[in-house]
């Protein structure tokens, strides 16, 4: 299949993805300050228990959806990466400066904020990763209302910037956001990985085998300590992309596959269960604590100066080039859309303050649904407004 038809078709799903996430995301609002709360938490509290002989898994059902249907999406995130890297924007190094400095400076400024407003609290500076996501189904989706008053390279640099940003995401994951680790586990995890390289290199072509072992990879790696969803990626790094005769690429069959459900179902599916912030005793007062401020404007400014800082900076010093087409106001609004971390962040904060563990795990959501909501008007506002400037002087 042509890149650019690629791209098409996962914009344009995206786009959708991301107005039916604001569709969950209100609904689980307006449910849980509602009389159905408890129905809504003792739902997610649901416990759920998987047995197979003396392996046993039991989870309330919120974890199911953050640890095991977050692992499809990662693995969607692992094969989209694969195919930007050897066969898309990511293949050559010109193409990757760009939105790489831009992705950098939005993970490092949004950091760096909240570090400094969180700096005297030990317990809530787990939460420095928190803005420093980017929700790229809601932000294409935003982007996707200005329709053709946006040129497609400005559309590939954000969706491009955004999957390097997914990418950084996977290994702050890994690095600060793993437990204590299972030898045992970890030595499993590894066979796993070895043969599903070995059959990577013996020309195994059909999906069924890498997801069987897939599948035992994500149980080790859920057993280790280490974060479930990171099993995803690495089976996606496994699964090959060219074959050797005419047979359809594994990779694109299982991404083409993946998309719908995890753009319909898993997403909207987990910002319901994550964004259902109870506003029961929140103030103004609320939202000037020292945790909700910081994603709030680790996200808005944060994500804004960083992103449009260091391509500014990439473009005055002559490594890159402004995407074509495009002019410094419509990248400006591009920035301040990589503020919508939405379920990113969420998955982040869920990591960082974990429910009924943390006196944080709530708070997070108040910054994180603040910061989206005005980073998607704000840039949306100051693209549209870029865009039709620059319509004007073009005619």
């Amino acid at each position: 299949m042509p890149l650019r038809s690629t791209f098409t078709r996962f914009f344009q799903l995206e786009a959708a993805s991301g107005l039916l996430l604001i569709a969950a995301a209100i609904l689980a609002l307006i449910i849980n300050n509602s009389p159905l709360s408890w129905l809504y938490n003792g739902l997610l509290d649901t416990p759920v228990v998987a047995q197979i002989g003396a392996l046993k898994i039991a989870k309330p059902l919120l974890l199911w959806i953050n640890d095991g249907l977050m692992a499809l999406f990662f693995l969607l995130i692992g094969l989209e990466v694969k195919r930007e890297v050897l066969d898309g924007q990511l293949s050559k190094p010109s193409q990757i400066v760009l939105p790489g400095a831009a992705a950098i400076g939005g993970m490092l400024v949004p950091a760096l904020i909240y570090w400094f407003l969180n700096r005297d609290n030990p317990a809530a500076l787990d939460g420095w990763a928190i803005p420093t996501a980017t929700d790229i189904a809601f932000a294409l989706g935003v982007l996707a209302l200005l329709g053709k008053r946006v040129p497609v390279s400005l559309k590939l640099f954000l969706m491009t910037l955004a999957i390097i940003d997914d990418l950084g995401a996977i290994v702050i994951i890994a690095i600060f956001y793993s437990g204590e680790l299972s030898t045992l586990s970890l030595g499993l995890a590894a066979a796993c990985i070895a043969a599903l390289v070995a059959m990577n290199r013996l020309g195994v072509v059909k999906l069924g085998p890498y997801m069987i072992i897939g599948l035992i990879l994500w149980v080790c790696v859920l057993k280790s300590g280490v974060h479930a969803t990171l099993a995803g990626v690495t089976l996606a790094f496994c699964i090959p992309l060219r074959t050797k005769n005419a047979e359809p690429s594994p990779l694109l069959t299982l991404e083409h596959a993946l998309h719908p459900w995890v753009a319909y179902g898993i997403l909207p599916l987990f910002a319901f269960a994550n964004a259902g912030l109870s506003l029961t005793g929140v103030t103004a007062e609320s939202f000037t604590h020292h945790v909700p401020m910081g994603i709030a404007v680790g996200l808005l400014l944060g994500k804004t100066v960083g992103v449009f800082g260091l391509t500014w900076l990439s473009v005055k010093t002559g490594i890159a080039a402004l995407p074509q087409g495009a002019n410094w106001g419509q990248v400006l609004g591009v920035a301040i859309l990589c503020g919508i971390g939405f379920t990113m962040s969420l998955f982040v904060g869920s990591l960082a303050f974990v429910p009924g563990a943390s006196e944080y795990a709530g708070m997070d959501r108040m910054g994180i649904l603040t910061g989206s909501v005005f980073a998607a008007l704000i840039g949306y506002a100051v693209t549209l407004a870029a865009s039709r400037k620059g319509s004007m002087q073009g005619s």
